[in-house]
């Protein structure tokens, strides 16, 4: 780092991590270590498993397959870096590095909402509109679906860093995080930050609400179906259909919504490590044993699958 003019010119950045106590640092590692390789192991075994299973090459499975691609993506850009700093102690990382993490993480972790969304559409398609659910969500629909979500989150992504890395830094280049997520590096920059802090605010609260209100309105018309159903086994096959999806749901946005749209004078930094540990590593490992435990064409797909390798 080097002053001029009251400003610093930042190569590279220093993390603090989540905890300075040695003795934390190998239970930690090895906690996370864990997590990772369930996620690996879980994300890239969904995806193996739709792709092999013809069963499974439908629009919901399709759409799961891209959140298992995501999930793997986004606990990457994050989780190797976290357990690099406890093993080595390492906990610099540098400018271009730091902006790629950021971008990574951020265009992931939006996508993943707006496949949720597209998610509890295809959910309302199914349990709504059973007989035309072939015309609707047709493999070009899904595609485009995918596409549009991409396109979105990382358009969202490149703003992201387009405005936070053309600032200059001239706090510190400490950050008091474990990872540059977005909040912790806008805290180093030279200028006010009420505004791009509302800024952010905004634009995150308009990619979160437009996912949330087609999820609801998708599970308001799911449920005012189930209730007009004079089967038992229908509503319980409507509801077996989406429990999977309503609790993946359920856990991701109520983990956003805490972290990020609540007031920057409301966040501690010891709280918001503690919350984004669960977004960035517990989520994207948690999503495949939701889908797996809860749905039963994916155990029976992966009980063929074995029975198929030991024949």
């Amino acid at each position: 780092m080097t002053v001029m003019e009251n400003r610093t010119e930042v190569t590279q950045f220093l993390l603090l991590g989540l905890t300075d106590d040695p003795k934390l640092q190998l239970p930690l590692f090895t906690t996370f270590l864990l997590i990772y390789t369930i996620t690996l192991v879980g994300n890239l075994g969904m995806i193996l498993l739709i792709l092999l299973n013809s069963r499974l090459h439908t629009p919901m499975y399709f759409f799961l397959g891209n959140l298992s691609l995501v999930d793997f993506c986004y606990s990457s850009a994050v989780t190797p870096t976290v357990m690099t700093e406890l093993l080595r102690g390492d906990k610099v990382i540098s400018y271009n590095d730091c902006a790629a993490q950021m971008f990574f993480f951020g265009g992931f972790a939006t996508v993943e909402n707006y496949l949720l969304a597209s998610m509890a559409y295809d959910r309302y398609a199914a349990v709504c509109k059973p007989l035309h659910y072939a015309t609707t969500m047709t493999k070009s629909v899904c595609t485009w679906m995918i596409i549009g979500s991409y396109v979105i989150s990382f358009m969202n992504a490149s703003i992201h860093i387009a405005d936070i890395f053309t600032l200059s830094f001239c706090k510190s280049n400490v950050i008091h995080h474990f990872f540059c997520d977005i909040p912790a590096i806008m805290a180093l920059t030279c200028f006010d930050n009420k505004f791009r802090e509302l800024a952010l605010l905004y634009i995150e609260s308009l990619n979160i609400l437009f996912a949330l209100i087609v999820i609801l309105t998708s599970y308001m018309l799911i449920f005012v179906t189930i209730l007009k159903m004079h089967s038992a086994t229908g509503h319980h096959k409507a509801m077996a259909t989406c429990a999977s999806h309503f609790t993946a749901v359920s856990i991701f946005y109520g983990t956003v919504i805490f972290m990020y749209l609540q007031p920057s004078s409301n966040h501690t930094m010891d709280t918001d490590k503690v919350t984004s540990v669960f977004y960035t590593m517990v989520i994207p490992m948690l999503n495949p044993l939701i889908y797996s435990l809860r749905n039963k064409e994916v155990k029976n797909a992966f009980l063929k699958s074995i029975l198929h390798s030991y024949r």
